[in-house]
């Protein structure tokens, strides 16, 4: 059975106080999304302007009553109000309402709770769901006091059943910061064996719902889960794709971005999170259709600039989703008002527009951070010839009787370890002057080594 929920959005109109980017109607919305989002029933939304915050009960008193009448009238399970609560406010607000009251960080550890499928991800939403409930063990029921003496360290007057609580919750947090450090370090594990392999990663980044796992399918014709709905992704996927150049790269697919985001929660998922910091390219993946688009970029912004990636970051590229939805005069003004600033793809993931144009946008992106190098070797090296058609951009390859000489485009970690993998090709290629005869100069090498 679907519990019905009140949503309210609390308006703050504190003096001093920057207002946010974003409407108070949006805020409602995304709340109400989020509510949907684990199945609950919105009977009533509404926006409320608090001018004073109360200590108490942050808004004000006439506004409880008044929603206690309607929370009555319509037989309310679930009241949601999309700001944060003290635990003492939450704890009133329940008892005025005679039901069950969540704050928005409650709200968004329920859908991570929900959504996460791997151990990674579990522990962090547990982790965070912990730190979350011990600040909201507070001193109100006396019924709960549980005497039990003891000597020494245990003192005498005993450990109330808040004290137990705390310390349990405590040590369940300090067993599950251990093993996420285990993964962590597997994860680590993971990442090295990439970068050995190597390909360039390429990480999707966004406000949730901004389509970035419906593009991440498009482009690596991959199932994973895409929906319209926030938070439809949490766990990172990662898929390989070849690019126009012939180019292999890792995409990978992370949890969208939103604003207001639990500090606990962006401390937990720090983990997945550092994929995105290792990635070669960020693509910032914007809903363009959306009213509060430019908040929405300001938000993930302001995430990514906390994890030290400045707006002005080189790697950092912008994908302009969801171009089905918008109409000539929308493409027109999105062209002019984007003028002068660093290029954008504009694509819709849903009808395939503009998603080549993505591909080719990376590619570029990625050809932009490679050298140019003309090797000499000879043409039974089949490993060291395969290897560089998989790992760089062959520009130009000349074959003699004996030698190939291969132009390619290539990262410069890539080269150190083609010659890593081929000291003996490194070697003789040292040998080749530029104006030497790759032909002359393959026929001595064979015959001093034979």
């Amino acid at each position: 059975m679907t519990d019905r929920t009140l949503v309210l959005h609390p308006d703050l109109l504190q003096p001093g106080v920057q207002p946010s980017l974003r409407a108070p109607e949006a805020r409602l919305q995304e709340a109400v999304g989020l509510a949907t989002a684990i199945s609950l029933g919105v009977e009533h939304a509404e926006v409320a302007a608090v001018k004073q915050v109360r200590p108490a009960t942050l808004i004000g008193g006439g506004l409880v009553e008044r929603l206690a009448e309607t929370i009555a009238e319509k037989k309310i399970d679930v009241v949601i109000v999309d700001s944060a609560l003290t635990p003492v406010q939450q704890r009133n607000l329940e008892r005025a309402w005679q039901c069950k009251v969540i704050d928005r960080t409650g709200l968004i550890l329920e859908i991570f709770g929900a959504r996460a499928r791997t151990k990674e991800g579990k522990l962090q939403v547990e982790l965070a769901a912990l730190s979350y409930q011990r600040s909201r063990l507070v001193r109100s029921w006396t019924h709960l006091e549980r005497q039990r003496g003891g000597v020494g360290f245990m003192g005498g007057p005993g450990e109330s059943q808040l004290e137990i609580d705390r310390r349990l919750i405590t040590e369940r947090i300090t067993r599950l910061k251990k093993e996420l450090k285990q993964v962590q370090r597997t994860r680590g594990l993971h990442r090295g064996a990439r970068q050995r392999v190597p390909y360039p990663v390429v990480a999707f980044v966004g406000y949730t719902n901004a389509g970035k796992s419906t593009l991440f399918n498009r482009l690596t014709e991959a199932k994973v889960l895409a929906q319209d709905q926030l938070f439809a992704t949490l766990d990172p996927t990662m898929r390989r794709v070849v690019l126009p150049s012939g180019q292999t790269v890792i995409l990978s697919d992370t949890v969208g971005f939103i604003s207001d985001l639990p500090t606990d929660l962006i401390a937990a998922f720090r983990a997945t999170l550092e994929e995105v910091l290792e990635a070669d390219l960020i693509l910032h993946v914007r809903d363009i259709a959306h009213a509060d688009s430019r908040a929405q970029e300001a938000d993930v912004k302001a995430v990514l600039g906390d994890l030290g990636v400045t707006e002005n970051a080189t790697h950092l590229l912008e994908v302009l989703n969801k171009a089905d939805l918008l109409g000539p005069q929308d493409r027109s003004r999105l062209a002019l008002r984007d003028a002068g600033k660093p290029p954008a793809v504009l694509c819709s993931a849903l009808t395939g527009e503009g998603c080549g144009d993505v591909l080719a946008m990376i590619d570029q992106a990625l050809s932009a951070k490679r050298v140019q190098r003309t090797l000499r070797l000879p043409v039974s090296e089949g490993a060291a010839l395969s290897w560089l058609y998989d790992h760089a951009e062959v520009l130009e390859r000349k074959d003699d009787d004996l030698v190939a000489c291969v132009t390619v485009k290539i990262a410069q970690p890539d080269f150190q370890r083609y010659l890593k993998l081929f000291p003996e090709l490194a070697e003789q290629e040292a040998e080749f002057p530029e104006d030497a005869d790759p032909l002359e100069s393959a026929i001595e090498n064979q015959l001093h080594s034979g």
